[in-house]
């Protein structure tokens, strides 16, 4: 007799319990922070101490090293979770897992692992510099060279919009190898010749900090090479594309958190002698958005288990892509339905949802803008005989 194949949304006794803790944690831990990060552009430390504690910082780290032991779909969950409270708290998370520390777990020797997954799972905060002032959606027309020499490495250049930078130990950072091409370092921010510039003001997800990055020859031992040299490239394509499954994450999260709090709003907001939900102009285009957020989900959800398998690495790219592009999309929609239903009373900063609007711009720019991501869908989809054509 066949088994018939759980649905995607279905979670495990296991997966529940963890996404519980995680629901729990925000509410409490994150919650009652999430204005005055805002206001103040920075997230606490206090907090950041306790996201360790709770193990959020080493999800995928297994306990041998300290961290939960967890999978990438834990990550997924967790990064969800959080971002129902707080996207930029969801950034620092995701950061930390998606990018830096799945890094070091695909890509990394045993030393480098020995070296840094414990600290990254207890204490250090990572951050991943590849971006600069002439290298965006471009990334690899990057201008930051690396120079053999000795026993080790110099690194000189800049990187730019470099997310948690500011609290960042340890900077994963791309530069070009003469001989070699891109290739990835592990640079400690006590590094001489690194300087981490002030944080950015920034429309949304402001508490999640965001620097400009300096190298001014600054010294790296060889066995912080991350990788091969020359491997940067595939290193970074591997984790970027890890990286869209978390602002994917984020964005549901975000999307799921503005229709709570605007379906709430319609069932208690009295007019005209009833309820705001007693009218189809206001209850069909929540429920329309809540089917789009399913949607999202789903083939969120989808993502993070296909990427736990082998498969052809076109359809895990095209995969990701849509994740990402269709949860930044519902991101937006959500975020500004949750206005227009609140009114006058969402559009100030008291209200949870004029945030949750600010928050959700970025997400069709970072990690990747949505033109990329079509770029992407576009280069993976079955052409030709491919799609069965004679």
């Amino acid at each position: 007799m066949s088994t018939v194949p759980r649905p995607l949304t279905w979670l495990s006794a296991q997966e529940e319990a963890w996404r519980d803790k995680v629901r729990s944690f925000a509410r409490t831990a994150i919650a009652p922070r999430v204005r005055e990060m805002d206001e103040a552009g920075r997230i606490a430390p206090d907090l950041i101490a306790e996201l360790f504690a709770a193990e959020l910082m080493g999800i995928e780290v297994p306990p041998a090293y300290g961290g939960a032991g967890g999978d990438l779909f834990a990550v997924v969950l967790a990064i969800e979770e959080i971002a129902r409270v707080d996207p930029s708290v969801a950034v620092l998370v995701d950061v930390q897992n998606a990018l830096v520390v799945s890094a070091l777990l695909r890509h990394g020797d045993g030393d480098a692992r020995r070296r840094y997954l414990p600290r990254l799972a207890t204490g250090t905060v990572g951050a991943y510099a590849i971006t600069e002032d002439q290298a965006g959606s471009d990334a690899f027309a990057m201008g930051t060279t690396a120079v053999a020499d000795g026993d080790g490495y110099v690194l000189t250049g800049a990187k730019k919009w470099t997310s948690s930078a500011a609290e960042a130990g340890l900077f994963l950072v791309f530069a070009r190898l003469a001989e070699a091409g891109v290739t990835g370092f592990l640079v400690e921010r006590d590094s001489p010749g690194l300087t981490v510039g002030q944080p950015v003001d920034k429309l949304g997800v402001r508490a999640s900090s965001t620097c400009d990055v300096v190298l001014d020859q600054v010294r790296v031992p060889r066995g912080n090479v991350l990788g091969r040299p020359g491997g940067g490239q595939v290193l970074a394509v591997q984790t970027l594309n890890l990286g869209k499954v978390g602002i994917a994450a984020q964005l549901v999260g975000l999307a799921s958190a503005a229709i709570e709090h605007a379906v709430a709003y319609a069932e208690s907001r009295q007019q005209f002698g009833g309820p705001l939900s007693g009218f189809q102009g206001v209850t069909f285009p929540l429920a329309r958005t809540a089917a789009r957020i399913e949607a999202a989900r789903a083939l969120l959800y989808n993502t993070a288990r296909m990427l736990a398998h082998d498969g052809d690495p076109r359809e895990r790219l095209r995969a990701t892509a849509m994740a990402k592009y269709v949860a930044s999309e519902v991101a937006q929609q959500a975020a500004t339905l949750a206005v227009d239903t609140l009114g006058g009373n969402g559009f100030v900063p008291q209200s949870p949802v004029e945030k949750l609007y600010r928050d959700a711009k970025v997400g069709t720019i970072y990690e990747g803008t949505s033109n990329m991501q079509f770029r992407t869908i576009w280069g993976t989809l079955p052409k030709g005989t491919e799609a069965g054509e004679g």
